[in-house]
């Protein structure tokens, strides 16, 4: 570290790969392709060219154990030995099958070559997976019970510690904070409260820190984001009581306590209690808490400014970073400060400079992880009075400007439109209840109605087909003839199984967001922009930059051919607007209510064009509604407000007989049902298989009107479930819900998943269907 600059920290590193080796590796062992020796190589080559990486930009406080094959709280589950009885452990090191049947499931009879194996988990259910707070992440849930036991089961945060120190890298590893594992947990017994496992976990992290001072670690990460949501004083109490003894027990080691994702508001009192070396602040959410942390630290307490957005991909303005961060360097000294993004790098993509295709503007507007980083050394130099940085800074300066000026960003016509919306375009003509007797008569559908959600397999054929498209090597008209077969077959095979509602399979998208974004204007798109969403499952959000309107309809075309081929009803599949909001990177230069506003608007126009076309149903997406919650309470009244409004906004303006389903991912409704009873969809679909139910329990409280979806098998997972498994799940809902109200689905697109698991699985789904209308 040079003298003139401050230490610069990463809380933690995107694991795909540039490439996204990761993705190639993962998915290779699954096949059977590779073995486990090979696929524990290629990680470890990955975390190696991380920490290279991290070091060649000037890295000065480097992380270890925030590589995953799969995620961070699996592996913080494996690590401490909270392994449900379903899979078969009970001591010694978690084997690689285990892992993977936590979180992909498995198959008694299996179909993959990789699964092809005897012994622990066999015919097991993945874990339940949910949304990491406000993130497009997923996590795996843990599954906790009352007098359970912890152990050290897995060493890997050990291991990764002595692996990076072995290449002269001196880390500072990372753990999931206990009180975050636990509060993310889910409960056996609803009635249950995980926290009050928190005694019988700390002995574990004890020693895990114990283990990593004596091999020489200086300092430890302890994540737990959970501090920026509303806490009860259990809690607290809990919070306190664990680091208290982590100190008390492991005095050779400093424990840098990480927040993000938020201002730990209420809780920070608390936090400033604890017997910390450190504790890191998100500054790019929350900038106001630093003022409350000025006046209440101990003299002796590090801070970690997290300065650089960690969560999206704008370039920081670094000459107004210089200014507002001066004095507080002056106020607290070199010596107590930390420079760091805001949260890990694990959210935004690797490397801007694979990006050649890119509008030119566009490029100089943005940082990734290399560039942010970059963007730390600079401010970490420029702080501490180093003037080798003028030439960044004039850079950084010039391009800030340039974006706010650019013509590119905002459009008259879009702003005149917003803001002539009406009360009017916000409500359907009639109440659900009128709506659904003329949406009976007119498709006479049978009682639980079968259908999917949308997308059926993207196959390496199909891949293949649009990669060479766009290479130019296949024209056109080849193309979309090939897209064409696809279509045909897919539809002609869903009448033959017998499912009542059909959809076209959507094998002329790329991506649920990215299909509909290519076509709207301000928004631009990468090649090498992934970033990971779970596991082996990369995306590459789009890039909201202006102002957003629809110049031509989007999927008319594809609708009505697909409804030539097949008499029954052929839903029309859109992306809703906080949808596409959430899943791309947002600008940061106006409210996101109004860019969502703006989105709402061009997908009204398709849904009009639509229904003038003739498709009588119409689901629009709004996969990501639940996860854009803010993470307080206190928020959340006025995002709701503006969430349902866009989704009213671009649903409302069709006549009664024309259906409008939508669509949510794994989400716990409780707390926003009576948001999304406003939402006002005829058809709501939900993801409910892993929770067997239990998220159908919000709908049957509030006595949820409409039409209801909830899945009957996890399409997550690999495994098959047979007509017995779905036929169980079904009897259950049943017990929540009307049947009339009812209708029958897996628990997302299929998108993801092989033909060979897709047939059996909608077959059995249908003839479930099929058994209970017989003795109703």
């Amino acid at each position: 570290m040079s003298l003139l600059s401050l230490p610069v920290a990463t809380l933690g590193m995107p694991r795909i790969g540039p490439r996204r080796e990761l993705k190639l590796a993962l998915e290779g062992y699954w096949a059977g392709k590779i073995s486990d020796q090979q696929l524990l190589e290629a990680a470890a080559g990955l975390r190696v060219a991380n920490w290279a990486r991290q070091n060649l930009l000037g890295v000065t406080i480097i992380p270890s154990n925030d590589f995953s094959l799969y995620d961070q709280i699996l592996d913080t589950s494996v690590t401490v030995g909270a392994i449900p009885e379903a899979y078969g452990w009970e001591s010694g090191p978690v084997s690689l099958k285990t892992y993977f049947t936590m979180a992909r499931g498995s198959q008694d009879q299996d179909r993959e070559a990789s699964w092809a194996h005897t012994g622990q988990g066999l015919g097991a259910s993945a874990q339940e997976m949910t949304k990491w707070f406000d993130t497009n992440y997923h996590y795996m849930v843990p599954e906790f019970h009352k007098g359970q036991t912890f152990k050290l089961s897995s060493r890997k945060p050990i291991e990764e510690y002595e692996e990076a120190k072995a290449l002269g890298y001196q880390t500072r590893p990372v753990l999931v904070g206990p009180v975050t594992f636990l509060k993310l947990g889910k409960s056996v017994d609803p009635a249950f409260d995980p926290i009050s496992l928190l005694d019988s976990l700390v002995p574990v992290y004890v020693e895990v820190l114990k283990e990593l001072a004596k091999r020489g670690a200086e300092w430890v990460q302890l994540d737990e984001p959970y501090l920026v949501l509303d806490l009860d004083e259990t809690t607290r109490n809990g919070l306190q009581r664990a680091y208290g003894r982590l100190a008390e027990e492991v005095p050779g080691i400093k424990v840098m306590l990480a927040t993000y994702f938020g201002a730990i508001g209420d809780n920070l009192a608390t936090a400033l209690k604890l017997p910390l070396a450190g504790l890191h602040v998100d500054l790019v959410r929350a900038p106001e808490q630093l003022r409350q942390i000025e006046y209440g630290a101990r003299a002796d307490l590090v801070i970690s400014l997290g300065v650089i957005d960690g969560r999206n991909v704008w370039r920081s303005n670094l000459s107004a970073l210089l200014e507002q961060y001066k004095p507080v360097i002056a106020k607290f000294g070199k010596e107590r400060v930390q420079l760091a993004p805001s949260c890990s790098l694990l959210h935004v993509p690797i490397d801007l400079a694979l990006e050649t295709d890119l509008d030119r503007d566009v490029k100089r507007w943005l940082a990734f992880s290399v560039q942010k980083i970059e963007e730390l050394t600079t401010l970490a130099k420029a702080l501490a009075g180093d003037g080798n940085v003028i030439a960044a800074l004039s850079e950084s300066d010039l391009a800030a400007r340039a974006r706010q000026a650019s013509p590119k960003i905002h459009d008259k016509a879009v702003a005149r439109r917003t803001a002539a919306i009406h009360e009017a375009m916000r409500r359907r003509n009639s109440a659900f209840a009128t709506r659904a007797e003329v949406q009976r008569k007119r498709f006479g559908l049978p009682l639980f109605p079968t259908t999917t959600i949308g997308s059926f397999p993207q196959t390496s054929e199909i891949r293949n087909a649009r990669a060479e498209h766009a290479k130019g090597n296949l024209t056109k008209a080849k193309y979309e003839q090939f897209l064409k077969k696809e279509t045909a077959s897919a539809v002609l095979w869903q009448e033959d199984i017998g499912l009542d509602v059909l959809v076209h399979g959507e094998f002329e998208r790329n991506d649920m967001v990215q299909y509909f974004a290519e076509q709207l204007s301000g928004f631009a798109f990468t090649r090498h922009g992934w970033v990971q969403s779970y596991g082996s499952r990369y995306v590459r959000p789009p890039i909201l930059f202006g102002d957003v309107s629809r110049p031509k309809p989007m999927t008319i075309e594809w609708w009505r051919y697909a409804q030539s081929l097949t008499t029954k009803p052929m839903k029309a599949m859109l992306t809703g607007p906080v949808t596409i909001l959430t899943w791309s990177f947002v600008r940061d230069d106006i409210p996101r209510s109004e860019a969502c506003r703006q989105i709402a608007l061009a997908i009204r126009d398709e849904v009009a064009d639509l229904e003038k076309a003739g498709a009588t149903m119409i689901q629009i997406d709004e996969a990501a509604l639940r996860e854009g919650l803010p993470l307080r309470r206190s928020d959340w009244r006025s995002y709701l407000d503006w969430a349902v409004e866009s989704f009213r906004l671009c649903s409302s303006g069709v006549a009664d007989a024309t259906q409008i389903h939508t669509h949510m991912c794994y989400s716990e409704f409780n707390a926003i049902i009576h948001a999304i009873a406003a939402m006002d969809a005829d058809v709501i679909s939900i993801e409910t298989s892993r929770s067997r139910m239990e998220l159908l329990d919000a709908f049957t409280a509030f006595k949820y009107p409409n039409d209801i979806g909830p899945g009957v098998y996890d399409i997550h997972s690999p495994r098959v479930p047979d007509a017995s498994e779905i036929a169980d799940l079904i009897t259950l809902a049943r017990q929540r819900l009307s049947d009339s109200q009812l209708w029958i689905n897996p628990d997302c697109g299929l998108k993801t998943r092989k033909w060979t698991e897709v047939r059996p699985a909608l077959v059995n789904m249908v003839a479930a269907a099929r058994e209970l209308r017989k003795s109703s």
